[in-house]
């Protein structure tokens, strides 16, 4: 549920640490409930996450709210909109406070283009999302909501975080209403 990847931040804080030019790598601060990238606009940098939890979340139709995953320590945000030069995809939300290296884009390009150990993380960043995409996907389509709420609760308590009932609904893809209903039958 909560993805990490601390061998790629000890990777980003040696570059950070040893940078020449220190407008190549930022540390930057967020708030809880602060946009760090906005679904339809272009990115401005690559974020690695130090410390927090962000929510990656889609909005469809402007109203449904689905969440994807949540990203922690180690994480990068924004690297597949600067590789593919698209719009972001997801919204990404602090869910705590946050602070992240900020890499520029010239930076980040240049990285990919020459480096060899940056580029194998992420490749094994993308092969570990689309592996927990799909095995999510499937996971969802195989079980009840009762079965997948009670994972998810479960979940929660063993990584010790709290999330709101619209974040729970919104990661198992259902209505609010849906989620108080299962909430209520797994209760009696």
């Amino acid at each position: 549920m909560l993805r990490t990847n601390n061998a790629f931040l000890s990777f980003v804080e040696e570059l950070y640490n040893n940078q020449h030019r220190k407008e190549d790598i930022q540390l930057k601060e967020y708030p809880r409930e602060q946009l760090l990238l906005r679904q339809g606009e272009r990115p401005t940098k690559v974020m690695l996450i130090k410390e927090g939890i962000t929510t990656v979340d889609i909005n469809e139709d402007g109203d449904r709210r689905f969440i994807v995953e949540f990203l922690g320590k180690g994480e990068s945000i924004g690297e597949i909109e600067i590789i593919k030069n698209v719009t972001c995809l997801c919204n990404v939300r602090a869910l705590t406070p946050v602070k992240v290296y900020a890499i520029s884009i010239p930076y980040f390009t240049s990285l990919v283009e020459k480096d060899l150990s940056f580029n194998k993380f992420l490749l094994e960043t993308f092969a570990e999302r689309i592996i927990n995409t799909s095995a999510r996907a499937s996971f969802q389509q195989l079980h009840t909501i009762e079965h997948s709420l009670t994972k998810l609760l479960a979940l929660l308590k063993v990584q010790q975080m709290s999330i709101s009932k619209e974040d729970m609904a919104a990661y198992l893809g259902i209505t609010i209403r849906s989620l108080n209903r299962t909430l209520k039958k797994m209760q009696a």
